[in-house]
């Protein structure tokens, strides 16, 4: 079978959300009422931490979709205010979501331990106010959250092929800006200078996933021990320093794209790499001012940077069996999926959509269940599942 993107199609149940007159759907999204709703009707778990575990009613995939964010809603009520990433959160959050991350995506694992049967992914993306509210593609909660996937492996190879140059499948390699013109200079910070002992860098052919060719061109390490590592603080520790030197170096290049000769910023994680490796680099620099000229020409392309931090981070594993991580910058506000060639068309069909929901609940109340005994959350109660 020639490797390539696939697009698949995952049937939802329309959702009873009547957006108030006047509002665009992604300004009401970002509301209390938005987020009551989500937490009532499709919410499983809820902790003093306000980290709520909820069912994706408008899913990627039927075998198991859910979503853990971060509920400031009520605690912050400016959309533009509240933390999203995870360098933003208290300490303590940080480390109860990294238990619930673990233990969900140990879950996922166990259940699906075939890799040849089903790829599993578990990643969170940048939600920073890099665009005005009522921009296209802004998203629709404007809260850190993360997602945890199950894609049967089946359903991929029976998809109609996705067009590759849909431009949500654009987001890394040849088509990226750090990658296509930065290719070196990137790659030296980021897997070089971070000094990591648990994670390994891994060559973009071992991190593929074989049926699609994706990700292309991102740079990857293997978490060698696998499920096993995730237990591991450690672990966590060095997942945060991956997103620690991407952002540095996504503020430092956009930066010198702002402002020639810009000063180096004054809270960065790594000031010495930055001054070291990426400030005296004719490849970054030269890149910097390729943007800074088309930006000052070109209106719409100014319009469509993203000023802030924007990226996408995720494990995910191959068919061989490796457990990866890998991150991308964010520029065109893709999902996640789509960085492993994945594209996914959510398409309203109630009927469809009950045929498999009874399996998803029982998964999902599963995984629910173990959280609970871990002492990370309560149950919720809706009209689909008692509080357990």
């Amino acid at each position: 079978m020639q490797p390539g993107p696939r697009q698949i199609v995952t049937p939802f149940r329309p959702i009873p959300l009547e957006v108030p007159e006047g509002m665009k759907p992604n300004e009401f999204f970002n509301s209390t009422e938005n987020l009551n709703d989500l937490a009532n009707n499709n919410g499983l778990l809820l902790n003093p931490e306000h980290l709520l575990l909820y069912r994706k009613a408008l899913g990627h995939s039927n075998e198991f979709d859910c979503s853990i964010i971060y509920n400031t809603s009520q605690t912050i009520l400016n959309p533009l205010g509240r933390p999203v990433r995870r360098t933003q959160v208290p300490d303590e959050v940080r480390h109860v979501w990294n238990r619930m991350n673990q233990i969900i995506i140990d879950y996922m694992l166990e259940t699906y331990p075939d890799p040849q049967q089903h790829l599993v992914l578990a990643g969170e993306a940048s939600l920073d106010a890099t665009w005005p509210l009522t921009s296209p593609g802004v998203p629709s909660i404007r809260m850190l959250h993360n997602h945890f996937i199950v894609f049967p492996m089946e359903q991929l190879r029976g998809a109609k092929p996705a067009d590759p140059s849909n431009p949500n499948l654009t987001d890394g390699g040849q088509h990226s800006l750090f990658e296509k013109y930065m290719h070196d200079v990137y790659r030296e910070f980021i897997c070089k200078s971070l000094h990591l002992e648990v994670l390994r860098p891994i060559s973009d052919d071992s991190a593929r996933i074989d049926l699609t060719g994706y990700p292309q061109g991102l740079p990857s390490w293997e978490i060698p021990g696998g499920a096993a590592a995730l237990e591991d603080v450690r672990f966590w520790q060095e997942y945060d320093l991956v997103l620690k030197g991407f952002l540095d170096f996504y503020r430092t290049f956009f930066s010198q794209v702002s402002s020639r000769n810009a000063p180096m910023l004054p809270d960065l994680h790594f000031p010495n790499q930055v001054e070291s490796v990426l400030l005296f680099n004719n490849d970054f620099l030269k890149t910097a001012k390729m943007v800074r000229d088309r930006c000052i020409k070109d209106a719409a392309y100014a319009n469509a940077i993203r000023w802030q931090p924007a990226f996408k981070q995720l494990i995910y594993r191959n068919e061989a069996g490796k457990l990866i991580v890998t991150i991308s910058q964010n520029s065109i506000g893709n999902a996640i999926t789509e960085l492993l060639g994945v594209v996914v068309s959510r398409t309203p069909d109630a009927a469809a959509y009950e045929q498999a929901e009874p399996k998803l609940i029982e998964r999902l109340l599963e995984v629910r269940h173990r959280l609970i005994e871990a002492d990370l959350g309560s149950g919720i109660a809706t009209d689909y599942w008692p509080a357990g």
